[in-house]
């Protein structure tokens, strides 16, 4: 497992630099956002901050980000059994298992504009067939970290996976991404998007992928 972070994390900093100095096309992988978030708050294992599954003994807590949870469930870790049941942070089922929460994956393509806006492919696979999400662009040069749809308008930037759980999305974000930003891919289990806005986190709003530019 560590081979394999040292991997991606060369092959961000390459494309990174070839971002950087050229106008190239340049395709990053995705990652699981409960794996970006459980490697920046140095857990020890992965844990998903947004989603949720049963266990009797968890009380009602206000914790991770900020989600309050109803007693009952606890956050879904990486290493849950593949068939658990997930759900919202009020108990409300997702209707999909770890494994499929946990399995999504793809890959997003930049490619910079002369008038500085940056177009932007996502090529997705192992979503939940039929689910409703938004792309998101993360500011890390704000505190708290700031939010805008990638499309900056919030007009084109939603989408539904279709049967098998793919999808194939393009839009145009309105100024280049650098190393403060990464586009996010948010889940919505309310089967709403919510404009310029996200949703409310760990309820309607999940977050499931995430990319940040080296």
């Amino acid at each position: 497992m560590r081979l394999i972070h040292a991997f991606v994390g060369a092959a961000f900093l390459l494309s990174g630099v070839v971002h950087a100095q050229t106008d190239a096309t340049v395709t990053l992988p995705f990652e699981t956002h409960a794996a970006f978030f459980s490697r920046e708050v140095k857990l020890r294992a992965v844990l998903d901050p947004q989603v949720f599954t049963l266990d009797p003994g968890a009380q009602a807590e206000r914790h991770w980000q900020g989600i309050e949870h109803v007693a009952g469930v606890r956050n879904a870790h990486g290493d849950d059994p593949p068939t658990s049941p997930l759900y919202t942070a009020k108990a409300v089922p997702l209707k999909m298992t770890a494994a499929q929460w946990f399995g999504a994956s793809g890959t997003v393509t930049l490619a910079s504009r002369a008038d500085g806006r940056e177009d932007v492919t996502l090529v997705l696979h192992g979503l939940k067939p039929g689910g409703v999400f938004s792309v998101f662009e993360n500011h890390f040069d704000q505190k708290p970290v700031g939010f805008t749809p990638l499309d900056g308008t919030g007009t084109a930037n939603a989408f539904v996976a279709d049967p098998s759980g793919s999808a194939r999305v393009t839009m145009t974000a309105p100024a280049r991404l650098t190393h403060a930003n990464a586009v996010l891919v948010v889940y919505h289990s309310d089967n709403e998007t919510h404009g310029t806005e996200r949703g409310a986190l760990g309820e309607t709003a999940h977050h499931q992928l995430i990319a940040r530019l080296p």
